[in-house]
């Protein structure tokens, strides 16, 4: 069933034209694995910085609780599956690992769904917002990438996660000496995922050449990736709150400083940082060292960085004056 309604949208994307697919795929970059932190790196250093970490923090809890789903559901992609499904474009090169649960629907639940739910923010935005998730979610459908429920569940768990992530702010808000405690069993909780991809077996289907139709350990890496961005999160986090306690209650020039600074510096960790420790390290340790180096730059160095700076510079005082 899942598999004919993906025919459906493809048949009526072929003869629609290009138009409607050209917009979902630019919505599906809204929850790509690398829009999702610049969105909320941005929020986190230049606007406020309590809701960022609130987003930082569910994300955390969604690549975790995504990259556990992946490798014990082990779902084959679409087109896999059934060679009559063809994705569109170059939609197939933001396709990796497995397919289930969707990746993209629950980075689109963190950053956006993650306002939806929230009460206090305005009805409007909120409907925004959570109109949001849902074309991400669909696009990943009208491209062929993600099946039905791929798209469905990732939705559905990525909101409880941020439900819960709420939560536990709230509950953080009355007991602050207990974020050790949470960060802890959170980067405990991710050492057993990386253990569990690690060594846990896959299937292993071939096709009719004798071909292995899909790589387990190399889906796998989408899980080492999760690890890696979750354990910086949970780490720079602690760390932050005890050592440089910076805060977005600051002028309009300072926030300014902090997003030109921020994006440059955070591109060059990304794009050449990242690159060379993937390539030196190498393997599944290789993938989660460079990914917590990249995210621990967002939560912790930055914010380190930019709050000496600031200190230094006398316009920068004058401006908050």
């Amino acid at each position: 069933m899942d598999i004919e309604i993906l025919l459906a949208l493809q048949q009526f994307r072929e003869g629609a034209g290009g138009f409607l697919a050209e917009f979902l795929n630019k919505m599906t970059f809204l929850g790509d694995l690398y829009t999702a932190p610049v969105i909320m790196a941005v929020v986190y250093w230049c606007v406020n910085k309590d809701f960022g970490t609130y987003l930082l923090l569910g994300w955390s809890g969604n690549r975790i609780v995504n990259g556990a789903l992946k490798v014990t559901a082990c779902a084959y992609r679409p087109w896999i599956r059934d060679a009559r499904i063809v994705p569109y474009g170059n939609s197939i090169n933001t396709a990796t690992g497995y397919s289930f649960p969707s990746g993209h629907s629950m980075n689109a639940a963190t950053v956006f769904g993650g306002g939806a739910v929230r009460r206090e923010l305005p009805r409007a935005l909120r409907v925004t917002l959570a109109l949001i998730v849902v074309l991400v979610a669909f696009s990943r459908n009208y491209l062929g990438v993600h099946t039905p429920q791929d798209v469905l569940v990732g939705m559905a768990a990525g909101l409880a996660v941020m439900w819960a992530t709420a939560r536990l702010m709230r509950w953080l808000g009355e007991h602050p000496e207990k974020d050790v405690l949470v960060a802890a069993i959170g980067l405990g909780i991710a050492v057993l995922v990386a253990l569990y991809a690690g060594f846990k077996s896959y299937p292993e289907d071939y096709d009719a050449a004798g071909s292995l139709l899909v790589d387990g350990m190399k889906m796998a890496n989408d899980t080492f990736k999760c690890v890696g961005w979750s354990a910086a999160i949970l780490l720079g986090w602690v760390l932050e709150r005890r050592i440089v306690r910076f805060t977005t209650d600051v002028a309009l020039p300072i926030r300014l400083t902090r997003l030109a600074v921020g994006m440059l510096s955070y591109y060059a960790v990304s794009l050449i940082v990242v690159p060379l420790l993937k390539s030196w390290i190498g393997g599944p340790a290789g993938i989660m060292v460079s990914c917590f180096v990249q995210l621990f730059y967002i939560v912790f160095c930055f914010p380190w960085i930019m709050v000496r700076m600031e200190r230094s510079e006398p316009l920068l005082h004058e401006s908050v004056q």
